[in-house]
């Protein structure tokens, strides 16, 4: 659970600009509210999150969701550097891909992703999807202090 009067923040890592504006359509139309920044690939994310970035707002996410096939760093690449580095490794993510193939899931929770997501193919399911994300990892489970 997030503390209380704090919005949380979601960083969502993926390369195609409509997929990351439904998400915000979605967030919008789920009635959820927290704050979403977007990077475009894996070098992005790691650099937002060790703080190279220095965009006005950047600051720690309570959820990443994370495309896996991105250029420049992918996000099994990200992800697993990610779950490597001690100072980041708590930051639940979620994979959120449109592979269903049960190597990327399998390879996606050996390197240590939290949930692994399928990318539904209409708006409304992915409102629904989103709300359901918001209720488990924000009012069910209970993170590690910041």
């Amino acid at each position: 659970m997030t503390e209380p009067n704090r919005r949380a923040a979601i960083l969502m890592a993926d390369d195609d600009p409509e997929d990351c504006e439904l998400t915000r359509k979605a967030l919008s139309a789920a009635a959820a509210e927290f704050d979403f920044q977007t990077v475009g690939n894996g070098e992005e994310l790691l650099s937002y999150l060790r703080r190279r970035d220095t965009s006005p707002g950047a600051r720690r996410p309570d959820l990443i969701l994370l495309d896996l096939n991105m250029p420049v760093m992918d996000g099994r690449q990200a992800l697993a550097e990610i779950k490597n580095d001690d100072d980041l490794r708590r930051i639940p993510i979620i994979v959120l891909t449109t592979s269903d193939a049960d190597a990327d899931v399998v390879r996606s929770y050996q390197l240590g992703a939290n949930s692994y997501l399928t990318k539904p193919g209409t708006f409304q399911d992915l409102v629904r999807m989103i709300r359901q994300v918001e209720q488990y990892w924000f009012e069910l489970v209970q993170l590690p202090a910041r």
